[in-house]
């Protein structure tokens, strides 16, 4: 199927790896022009060129924390009529509520709330103006799932997806649509650090923490990011127009629920 991305300028955040890259490279196969950002310069640009050489598309990279006004400008000026926007940021550190600083919640709110939200708003209305445009926020299932030692991240995204709500109908009759993708156990660096903490807290490795998830897990494996990133493609494709204001949840049938 041709997506009808061909040509179309997107902007990925946290795109140097993991399920921000698989974002990225699924939009680039369907022929998406890129501009990408995350923190790290050097992992952000040799990912950029590796999309490039592969893809045979543009890319720019701008490296930064895209909870920066700054940076969020930079952003913007490489990509100022962005057909397609992913918000995504890395998750805040697990812990307990005791334990949250003022700056752990400054730092969750920033990168899972403000920050995403920032962007809508300086993308939306050039989009409704052109007649097209595409929002994905990449969450987690966290928010309908939530995990105890995950009170953070479910916190500042669920503020996020009570945001979208407020946004979609304002916005779906000029062929702008927003909606939010939310992963379950992936096989990603995130993964790992979140097992890591968990393990420590059993008193045993995170290898024997990621095995034993992974065997209570209905699809026996956890997912491949690239899922991620196709579902995301067709999110932002041509033929999603109808699709608005949902919280698709990607998990391998992790999380048993009706609706």
């Amino acid at each position: 199927m041709d997506l009808g991305l061909r040509g179309r300028r997107a902007i990925v955040c946290a795109a140097s790896k993991g399920l921000g890259r698989a974002c990225a490279e699924a939009l680039a196969a369907e022929g998406a022009d890129l501009v990408l950002n995350a923190r790290t310069a050097a992992s952000l640009e040799q990912t950029a060129r590796e999309i490039a050489d592969t893809y045979k598309v543009k890319v720019a990279a701008v490296a930064g924390d895209i909870g920066s006004t700054d940076i969020r400008s930079a952003v913007l000026a490489a990509c100022p009529a962005p057909d397609i926007l992913v918000n995504n940021s890395g998750g805040p550190s697990p812990g307990k509520l005791a334990t949250f600083t003022a700056d752990d919640w400054a730092k969750a709110l920033d990168g899972n709330l403000r920050a995403p939200a920032a962007m809508m708003a300086a993308v939306l209305d050039g989009m409704a103006e052109r007649g097209f445009g595409r929002v994905v926020n990449i969450t987690s299932s966290v928010v309908r799932h939530p995990i105890d030692v995950q009170g953070l991240s479910a916190a500042a995204r669920a503020g996020l997806h009570g945001l979208v709500s407020t946004l979609v109908r304002g916005h779906i009759g000029r062929n702008v649509t927003i909606n939010n993708i939310l992963p379950g156990p992936f096989a990603t660096d995130r993964l790992i650090s979140n097992f890591a903490f968990q393990a420590k807290q059993k008193g045993i490795s995170p290898e024997e923490a990621l095995a034993a998830r992974q065997a209570e897990l209905p699809a026996r494996r956890f997912g491949d990011p690239i899922e991620v990133g196709r579902l995301c493609a067709y999110l932002c494709s041509a033929h999603a127009g109808y699709i608005s204001g949902q919280s698709i949840l990607i998990d391998g049938g992790a999380h048993p629920q009706l609706v």
